[in-house]
């Protein structure tokens, strides 16, 4: 009778499991199918991980504070007609638009950018800016370890708190639990610098039941006087790298931004600290910031699970839409959804020449053999695809005809896609999309072009795990 009892009880908690798993919002009919045969394949485990990891839950608290500060600083304020909407190529209008339509930002004129060197160019430059901060520094990343890179910012932002600058400095709970548990952290607070944290797993036992326990805060957002920003793919380290060295370097890009997008910006990292801390910064948002003579038009995008979980693959697939000769494309992590996986091959097959530079070794097993499961689509579609050897190319990036450019901080994946907050720029500019390509195409210099053959040794256990992966990519 025991057991006849726990068995009906726990058919019927799998069959509301599954309820659930196909009346929630949000979700595409692949991860609703792959959910419902976890479930019903996985006894007991199934409805556990269903309740772990199926459902997007920042928690209760966070959900509130977040949507109650986003209603209360509402859009960013036009300073002026130099802010207004400037004119774009008509084939990168519907772009700007889905970009405009996720945080209510305007495409904005007169912004400029320069791309430091390398990974160490970007540090020097960054420090140099906030060595120069006169009223405030705010810095989001979601990695910041205690190695030469990450010590010489923070030496940087306490020089910058004891000369009278209001510096404040977030991080993720999870990319920077080293740093949040150290003492240069204690010191940063104790030196008169802000800090905060994003998604703390302080008590993880208790957490688990209050919120997912993988959401990410993966913004690299920073703010220095409300008039220079970066945005791009690198964190607060060393190339090198430390907690997973023998991956090293990882090869990234940043870019340094002047102009109005930097209030856009500004509007972001506002959005985080104010959900995390109890300080108001709202009044940093008033003053524009003048437009720059010549400069591009260009748009910030951040994303999240609470905020238009779509965008990101609709804004990169809109852009390989817009493409009429090239597409050269950057990206650590490749576990598209199919909406961006047929807009890549479609734009090949079109005869758009598509490049594709992954990394040859990846640090997540998951991903690289999720990945490589693509790998034939592509190459029969035409894409001419290629693995990076010399490190882990962890830059995200898409060029588009040598005219439009969207880097952030974004990969090509579900988790980025849905899970993860990121932020993104979206230009459009001859001159910078050039920069840009030409250091993609130092990368693919670098590379080893992949043929129609490649993977075709496979093994059938290689191949069926690869798939395997891929499958498992719409649960996670």
């Amino acid at each position: 009778m025991t057991l006849s009892f726990g068995v009906l009880l726990h058919l019927a908690l799998q069959f509301l499991t599954a309820l659930r798993a196909l009346t929630r919002r949000d979700r595409q009919p692949a991860a609703r199918a792959a959910w419902l045969l976890l479930i019903a394949g996985l006894p007991v485990l199934g409805v556990v991980l269903y309740f772990l990891f199926g459902e997007v839950n920042i928690g209760a608290r966070t959900r509130r504070r977040m949507a109650d500060v986003t209603a209360r600083l509402g859009a960013p304020r036009l300073a002026g007609p130099g802010e207004a909407a400037p004119d774009l190529p008509p084939a990168l209008r519907p772009v700007f638009r889905r970009a405009a339509s996720v945080n209510r930002f305007v495409p904005v004129g007169g912004n400029r950018a320069t791309i430091p060197a390398d990974e160490g160019a970007a540090i020097d430059a960054l420090v140099a800016d906030i060595d120069a901060a006169r009223d405030h520094v705010h810095l989001l990343f979601y990695i910041w370890l205690e190695d030469a890179s990450g010590g010489r910012v923070i030496n940087a932002v306490e020089r910058a708190a004891a000369r009278g600058v209001a510096c404040r400095v977030l991080i993720d709970g999870v990319g920077s639990r080293a740093l949040a548990r150290s003492e240069r952290w204690k010191g940063l607070a104790a030196a008169g610098v802000r800090t905060a944290i994003t998604f703390k797993m302080r008590w993880l036992p208790a957490h688990i039941f209050l919120a997912r326990i993988d959401l990410r805060n993966h913004r690299k957002i920073v703010v220095i006087d409300g008039r220079v920003s970066y945005c791009g793919s690198q964190n607060c380290a060393d190339a090198a790298f430390r907690p997973k060295r023998k991956y090293a370097p990882w090869v990234d890009i940043m870019l340094r931004i002047e102009g109005p997008v930097v209030r856009q910006f500004q509007h972001l990292f506002a959005i985080d600290w104010m959900t995390h801390t109890e300080e108001d910064i709202s009044g940093l948002l008033g003053a524009g910031v003048p437009p720059l003579s010549g400069g591009f038009p260009a748009v910030a995008v951040g994303t999240g699970p609470t905020i238009d979980n779509r965008a990101v693959s609709d804004l990169f697939a809109l852009l390989l839409a817009a493409a009429e000769d090239e597409a050269i494309i950057t990206t650590p992590y490749y576990v598209p959804d199919d909406t961006l996986h047929r807009a890549i091959c479609s734009a090949a097959q079109r005869g758009v020449k598509v490049t594709m530079i992954l990394p040859a070794r990846n640090d997540s097993v998951f991903v690289a053999r999720a990945s490589r499961s693509y790998y034939a689509d592509l190459l029969h579609a035409g894409v001419r695809l290629a693995e990076f050897g010399p490190g882990l190319l962890h830059a995200k990036t898409l060029t588009v005809d040598g005219v439009a450019t969207c880097v952030g901080s974004a990969n090509m994946d579900r988790r980025s896609f849905e899970l993860n907050y990121e932020n993104t720029l979206i230009l459009a500019c001859e001159e910078t999309t050039g920069a840009v390509r030409s250091r993609q195409l130092a990368w693919l210099d670098k590379a080893a072009i992949l043929d129609l053959n490649h993977g075709r040794s496979w093994s059938l256990a290689v191949r069926a795990t690869n798939n395997l992966f891929a499958t498992m990519g719409p649960l996670l």
